[in-house]
């Protein structure tokens, strides 16, 4: 398997609409932090111990004979050109850290895409386990598989009453990053989303863009994730948070219904006019072609469009990104041609559909 595979497909597996309530929880994703027992933390360590992480992960995964290891596929970033890290982290396969500091870095890949495992980011290694939907318990359990296969390989960096110890000190403990990405049109088209988030924070959660920390919140897509993981289980920590998400979807069920039947009209207009745009437009930018897929999804699932499915709309998110476009042009792009080649692509992919569906 070569990273072809990774990158010639914009949608992964978790990526599609089978998903419980996945009209508004786009993944559920599961992160956990571990670090190697007698290695420096990589805050600390040299470049020759960076590389003994990596290759210490890369003789244990050719010498396992577990179903886990051989459904796995090791990527060293050093040798992937800049747009194929760039395509990677557009696809939430790697951090944006992780593409941007490559030295002695590795991703592990699952062939379906649910499962990356980085290695040396800001610890020695992240298992990451990504699922459609509101699915954070399906994704706890695939996660803690790849986990208890690692820590038979290799003993981790563990305190009896701190529980794993981590670089960063927010994540000790159990490590765990649960997180949720959610598309809340509705709420911020009523500007409810200005009391939520603040909300949000109070109950120990953070709320960040659709690339996590550092990113906004284009085409309404925001990404909600615990805070806490010292003193918490793994189990309550994602029944916690499993808990305020089905509260936001039914907020945001509530806002769309309240929209419809105040705003009916304006509404719709706003929604047939971004297909529109997205329809004719001959250059376009990342955050409004964002803005108005966002805006056709939600058309989507008001019914006000039927002949588009929502995996169309949920694959031009992807597609439209800068390394995607630049992947697909066989090399870098000025933005203004980013914009052009954008907008080519938004309207060649739709006329499609709208064939596909006639």
């Amino acid at each position: 398997m070569t990273l072809d595979h990774f990158a010639q497909n914009a949608k992964s597996s978790w990526w599609n609409e089978a998903g419980p309530d996945a009209d508004i929880v786009r993944s559920s994703r599961i992160r956990m932090a571990r670090n190697f027992r007698d290695y420096k933390f990589p805050t600390i360590y040299n470049k020759e111990e960076a590389n003994k992480i990596m290759e210490l992960v890369k003789e244990k995964l050719e010498k396992s004979n577990d179903p886990v290891a051989g459904n796995l596929e090791l990527f060293e970033l050093e040798k992937l050109e800049p747009l194929e890290r760039q395509v990677l982290v557009e696809k939430h396969l790697i951090s944006p850290n992780l593409a941007e500091d490559s030295l002695y870095a590795a991703c592990l890949l699952s062939k379906n895409e649910e499962v990356s495992i980085m290695v040396n980011e800001e610890e020695h290694i992240r298992i990451q386990c990504m699922v459609s939907g509101l699915q954070l318990t399906e994704a706890l359990e695939v996660a803690n598989k790849y986990d208890d296969w690692v820590e038979q390989q290799i003993d981790y960096a563990y305190d009896e009453e701190r529980g794993y110890l981590t670089s960063c000190p927010t994540n000790v403990g159990t490590g765990l990053r649960a997180s949720v990405m959610m598309h809340l049109p509705g709420l911020v088209l009523t500007r409810q989303i200005n009391k939520i988030i603040p909300a949000i924070n109070q109950l120990g959660l953070v709320v960040r863009g659709m690339y996590g920390e550092g990113s906004s919140a284009v085409g309404n897509i925001f990404q909600i994730s615990n805070q806490i993981t010292l003193g918490k289980s793994e189990k309550d920590i994602v029944e916690d948070l499993t808990s305020i998400v089905q509260q936001i979807i039914a907020q945001e069920r509530s806002a769309r219904e309240a929209l419809v039947k105040t705003s009916h009209i304006q509404l719709e207009d706003r929604v047939y006019r971004s297909l529109g745009v997205l329809l004719n437009a001959r250059i376009i930018e990342s955050k409004e072609a964002a803005t108005c897929i966002s805006d056709v999804s939600l058309g989507i699932d008001l019914g006000y469009i039927k002949n588009i499915e929502k995996s169309v709309m949920n694959e031009l998110m992807i597609l439209t990104q800068p390394g995607f476009l630049q992947k697909y042009a066989g090399g870098p792009l000025q933005p203004y041609e980013r914009d052009v080649r954008r907008a080519s692509l938004i309207r060649e992919r739709l006329d499609s559909a709208q064939i596909e569906n006639s």
